[in-house]
């Protein structure tokens, strides 16, 4: 059975940083594409990065272009996203998930989910 495990979340000042992790068991982690949405208080999940299985082609939303990064190590079966710069508009609750292509998980077309990480930034 799949699993995903989301870390990292916590309570940040605005323009501080933080590093959420996604540790994935189960399956094998190499072959597949991997991405994060966020999900604000009273708002739908929505896409935020996501990452090629070879980890060479990224792709973001574009509020956080510049501000986030979205990593991978495979040696590891871990997914990472830099979130830099932080503002309370970012506060939500993170997930990660798998996907065939960094373009299926774009459009919400995810095969597994994480359960969450919480984020929440004081202005």
């Amino acid at each position: 059975q799949v699993q995903l495990v989301e870390s990292g979340g916590g309570l940040v000042q605005a323009g501080g940083s933080l590093r959420l992790s996604c540790a994935v068991s189960g399956r094998t982690f190499g072959t597949y594409a991997m991405g994060w949405f966020s999900q604000a208080p009273g708002k739908e999940r929505e896409f935020v990065a996501s990452i090629t299985w070879s980890g060479g082609t990224t792709t973001y939303t574009d509020s956080v272009k510049g501000r986030f990064t979205i990593s991978r190590d495979n040696t590891k079966n871990t997914v990472y996203l830099q979130m830099n710069s932080l503002k309370p508009e970012d506060t939500a609750v993170y997930y990660c998930n798998t996907g065939q292509t960094i373009w299926a998980i774009k459009r919400g077309a995810v095969d597994y989910w994480g359960k969450g990480t919480l984020v929440t930034v004081s202005s």
